[in-house]
């Protein structure tokens, strides 16, 4: 039988030794890495000056004062003052499984032996197979029925690349329907759609975008017929003019607003009959539901025909039905993803769907009840300091201190300064917002985090009153 030396390489005892050698230097120095730290003062300066220049060649300073070292373990990330803080925010979902997490280090470090770190559309591995596979099988596991997968290197090229797919399957239509509050990229053609006029100013506009009220939960049937109605008159004044409806059904930059199947599903029922695509946006709520999809979690499986995901999955992918399959050239780039990123996507697909995340028992809904019932803990104990939570799964928020803007964001910047790192979402109210690393945190994590943010809000609500605070270190 013939060997491949791709598979003599990985299975060279000297590569395995080198393996076993390095995970466990990792796991030694993780050890020491376990609960939130100050700076280190002989690393403070240089550490200002870094952030400095960085600022400055970026453009702009960074929300947090942030250089990570490039260490971490689990929910702790470590800062290149010396500073470990919980990192709750993770990349706004990039990081999962944590910081440092061993099975993704093995997977990068079998990566790194390839012949090629990065994948493109020429030439690919069968490490994209792989990923294929899993994508399009968790994706038809109650009943839909996608059929191609297309990686990417970003979630914003992923919904690039499903517009253009809906665009070519549905010409001559040109305008898109989407949700007030949507948040879709910030690319040239997405930040049309993204309903946040801040981010088109100054661009050209290149896309012609109609928008419908979202689900109100505390009007679910009003909401619903408010939509359908506004639906309707857009299908009046243009029509078959309309290609697709984009979906976030929870909405994520907006502030953390679920919707409701009943809603979507008799908007998607009067899509259909018009012959317009129905494309949900997954990147940031991909395997973050009880269940993996979020259109699975809603149950419309039968009605999606292009969803998007991306963030935690390290690589991004676009996946359609049959029918969607597209013309020569129209999908096409150098960098589909690295090597690496497409060995952890499996690594994390396969995980999310085997070791127990998923279900109403799940990790996912275990400790996201874990985090919620917190929060509703310190609304009861001190009312109007916050408000909710909100959110589903691993995507919970809040809104702090009657939801001013400005409140907000001093809340966001002490906390961060006790350890705990999270962000903002939403504008009138202005929420925070935490994306757990779910592959590594545990119940004890979001009980001091929890405490932490308790006493930040408090801190900021005794400023306000004309107090002294409570102390930040």
């Amino acid at each position: 039988m013939g060997e491949l030396h791709a598979a003599a390489l990985r299975n060279d005892p000297r590569v395995a030794e080198g393996k076993r050698l390095l995970l466990a230097a990792l796991a030694e120095r993780q050890s020491l890495l376990q609960g939130i730290k100050p700076p280190q003062d002989a690393l403070k300066r240089d550490y200002a000056e870094a952030l400095k220049s960085f600022s400055d060649l970026r453009g702009g300073a960074t929300f947090y004062p942030y250089l990570a070292s490039g260490f971490g373990s689990g929910p702790f990330v470590e800062l290149g003052d010396g500073s470990v803080k919980y990192d709750f925010i993770t990349g706004i979902g990039v990081h999962y499984f944590g910081h440092g997490h061993p099975d993704l280090v093995e997977a990068s470090l079998d990566a790194a032996l390839d012949s090629t770190l990065m994948q493109g559309n020429l030439q690919q591995s069968a490490r994209s197979h792989e990923l294929f596979r899993l994508l399009v099988d968790g994706a038809n596991r109650h009943g839909a029925k996608m059929r191609h997968c297309f990686l990417t290197s970003s979630g914003a090229m992923a919904n690039e690349n499903a517009l253009k797919l809906i665009f070519q399957k549905r010409h001559p239509a040109v305008r898109i329907l989407a949700f007030e509050g949507c948040f879709m990229g910030r690319s040239l053609a997405l930040s049309q759609i993204t309903d946040k006029a801040a981010y088109r100013q100054g661009l050209p506009a290149n896309l012609q975008v109609d928008y419908l009220p979202f689900f109100d939960a505390k009007d679910p049937k009003g909401s619903t017929s408010r939509a359908l109605a506004v639906l309707e008159k857009y299908l009046k004044r243009y029509p078959q003019n309309h290609a697709a409806m984009c979906f976030e059904l929870v909405q994520g930059e907006g502030g953390y607003y679920p919707g409701h199947r009943d809603f979507f599903e008799a908007l998607m029922r009067r899509l259909k009959q018009e012959g317009i695509s129905i494309f949900v946006d997954e990147i940031q709520t991909f395997g973050r539901m009880p269940e993996l999809f979020a259109f699975q979690h809603f149950g419309l499986d039968e009605y999606v025909d292009v969803v998007t995901l991306g963030k935690m999955t390290q690589a991004c992918a676009t996946l359609v039905r049959e029918e969607y399959k597209p013309g020569p050239g129209l999908i096409s780039q150098t960098f589909t993803a690295s090597t690496g990123a497409i060995a952890a996507a499996c690594v994390i697909v396969k995980s999310l769907i085997e070791e127990g995340y998923l279900g109403e028992k799940g990790k996912i809904q275990r400790l996201h009840h874990r985090m919620t019932d917190k929060l509703k803990d310190i609304a009861k104990r001190h009312p109007g300091l916050v408000e909710g939570p909100y959110g589903l799964g691993a995507m919970i928020a809040f809104t702090p201190l009657g939801g001013d803007a400005e409140k907000v964001k001093r809340f966001l910047i002490l906390l961060f300064e006790k350890g705990v790192i999270a962000f903002s979402a939403g504008a009138s109210p202005a929420r925070a917002r935490f994306l757990m690393p779910m592959g590594a945190v545990e119940e004890k994590h979001i009980d001091e985090v929890m405490a932490l943010t308790e006493a930040a809000l408090l801190a900021i609500a005794e400023e306000d009153k004309g107090g002294k605070g409570v102390s930040s270190s």
